[in-house]
C-alpha cells in the first residue's frame, strides 16, 4: 500500500494509522498466495477465449429474441461456449433461470422420478435446499413430495466428505449423489477438484449407473479444471456469482452430459418444448461479456479472499480456509463468536460498496432460512455475490461468510472499511 493510498483513507474515511499500517504489512505477508491465483486467472482466461473461438463468436450473437425465443442463435452459442470452457458435452445457459437454487433444482426434479433415492454426500444440504427437498417445511411440490426419497451422508469431524463410509449409503438403488462445493452456512471447506475427483472414483465404483451433480456456485474458476473435467455428470450455478463478471444481470446454467441437460430443459420449461424455447430479450451481450471477463472477476474476488483470512487469522480470529490453503470457492469464512462482531463486520462490507453504502443492514428473516440472517450486498445487480457481499446466520459461532469482489483493489478496500468499522466501535484489538 502506497503513502498516497494511505493519506487517502485516513484523511477521506477517518482510517485510524494503526488500521492501516497492519493492513500494510498483512498485504505484503500475502503476495506469494496472491501471485499464485494470477496463474490460475491466467489459464482460466486461455481456456475461455479457446472457447469463444472455437465457437465463432461474433456480433450478430449478441442479438435477443422475443416471445417465445424460437431461433435464439445467440441463446444456442452461448452454451456452447460454456461446454468447450467447462469440457462438458453439453450446456444450458438462461434468464429463465433464476438463481443458483433454481438450477439446481432444476437438475434434481428433472433427473428424479418417484421412488427414486438422492444422496447428499456434504452433509446436509445448504438452507433453501432443505425445503426443496422437503426436510423442513411443508412446501408442496418438495422432492419428497413426489416420492423421492433422500438420504445424506454426514461430514467427519474435520468437516470433511467421509470417503470412508460412502459405501453406508451409496446403494444399487441409489439415482443420485449431490456434492455441494462450497461450505454454505457450515464451518467446513470448499471441495477442490482433486476432492471431487477421488469422491466420484469411489461412487461410480460402488454404483456404475448413479447420476452426479455438483452445486458449483462460488467454485467456478477456483481451479483450472471444473467437476465436469473430472467426472462429474452435472454441474449448476447461478450466472450473478462467478460466471458472470459481475455483469450478467440474471440467470443460471446447468451444465453436463448432453441426455441430462435434455432432461434438465424439458423441467425447465415444459416436456416437448425442452431448451427450443426462452427469449433473451437484450442479455445476450450481457451474459457473453461477463462471462468472458468471469477468470479475472473470481480471481480478484478470491484475492480479496485470502488477504481477509490472513488479516483476520492476525487479529485472533478463526479463519476457513486458511491463507495458504489450497481453494475449490471464493467464499471465506471467518467466525467471531459474538453476534455484535459479526454484524459489525457485515455492516462494515456494506459501508465499502459502491451501492447502498448509506444502508444499514439489520438481521432479517429470509426465504428459505430457519435463522435471521445478516446480509451486506451494496451491488450493482440485485444480490450479485460476487460483487462484494459478506453474510451470515445470527447462529452460534456467529461465522460471516464473505466473498466477492469485482476487482482486487475493491475487495481490499471494502475488506479494509469493514474492519476500520469494527476497531472505531471497539470490538477489534490492534496493538
Amino acid at each position: 500500500m502506497d503513502d498516497a493510498l494511505k493519506c487517502f483513507l485516513q484523511k477521506e474515511y477517518q482510517f485510524s494509522p494503526k488500521v492501516v499500517d497492519l493492513l500494510d504489512r498483512i498485504e505484503a505477508e500475502v503476495q506469494p498466495m496472491l501471485s499464485k491465483v494470477d496463474c490460475i486467472s491466467a489459464y482460466n482466461q486461455a481456456k475461455m477465449l479457446k472457447g469463444f473461438h472455437d465457437v465463432g463468436i461474433n456480433e450478430s450473437h449478441f442479438m435477443g429474441t422475443t416471445g417465445y425465443g424460437y431461433d435464439d442463435l445467440g441463446r444456442e452459442a452461448l452454451g456452447e461456449v460454456y461446454a468447450k470452457v467447462f469440457k462438458a458435452e453439453d450446456a444450458l445457459v438462461r434468464a429463465q433461470i433464476v438463481s443458483g437454487t433454481h438450477a439446481i433444482a432444476s437438475c434434481l426434479f428433472g433427473i428424479l422420478r418417484p421412488g427414486d433415492e438422492v444422496v447428499y454426500l456434504t452433509g446436509k444440504p445448504y438452507d433453501t435446499f432443505e425445503e426443496v427437498i422437503g426436510i423442513r417445511g411443508n412446501q408442496s411440490g418438495s422432492l419428497m413430495d413426489w416420492g423421492v426419497r433422500y438420504n445424506h451422508l454426514d461430514l467427519t469431524p474435520e468437516g470433511k466428505v467421509d470417503i470412508e463410509n460412502i459405501a453406508e449409503v451409496i446403494k444399487p438403488t441409489t439415482k443420485m449423489v449431490v456434492l455441494q462445493r462450497s461450505r454454505g452456512y457450515a464451518w467446513r471447506s470448499s471441495l477442490t477438484i482433486d476432492d471431487i475427483d477421488k469422491i466420484l472414483q469411489v461412487c461410480y465404483e460402488l454404483n456404475p449407473n448413479l447420476v452426479s451433480l455438483v452445486d458449483n456456485c462460488y467454485g467456478e474458476f477456483a481451479e483450472i479444471q471444473e467437476p465436469t473435467e473430472v467426472g462429474a455428470d452435472l454441474i449448476a450455478g447461478s450466472l450473478i456469482k462467478n460466471p458472470s463478471g459481475g455483469i450478467a444481470p440474471m440467470g443460471g446454467y446447468v451444465c453436463g452430459k448432453k441426455k441430462y441437460v435434455d432432461q434438465v430443459a424439458n423441467w425447465l420449461t415444459a416436456p416437448g418444448l425442452g431448451r427450443e424455447v426462452g427469449a433473451s430479450v437484450n442479455a445476450h451481450r450481457l451474459f457473453y461479456q461477463g462471462f468472458f471477463l468471469a477468470p479475472q472477476v473470481a480471481a480478484g474476488a478470491m484475492k480479496g479472499a485470502i488477504l481477509a483470512s490472513h488479516l483476520y487469522k492476525m487479529l485472533g480470529f478463526d479463519v476457513l480456509p486458511m491463507p495458504d490453503a489450497k481453494r475449490g470457492d471464493i467464499v471465506q469464512a471467518i467466525r467471531f463468536e459474538d453476534e455484535n462482531k459479526l454484524i459489525a463486520f457485515c455492516q462494515g462490507i456494506q459501508m465499502g460498496s459502491p451501492v447502498g453504502a448509506i444502508y444499514l443492514p439489520i438481521p432479517a428473516d429470509q426465504p428459505g432460512y430457519d435463522d435471521k440472517i445478516i446480509m451486506a450486498s451494496g451491488s450493482f445487480i440485485q444480490g450479485s455475490s460476487i460483487e462484494l457481499s459478506a453474510d451470515g446466520p445470527l447462529r452460534s459461532p456467529y461465522i460471516a461468510y464473505l466473498q466477492g469482489g469485482l476487482t482486487y483493489d475493491y475487495a481490499k478496500l471494502g475488506i479494509a472499511i469493514a474492519t476500520n468499522h469494527m476497531y472505531q466501535k471497539g470490538l477489534l484489538d490492534i496493538t
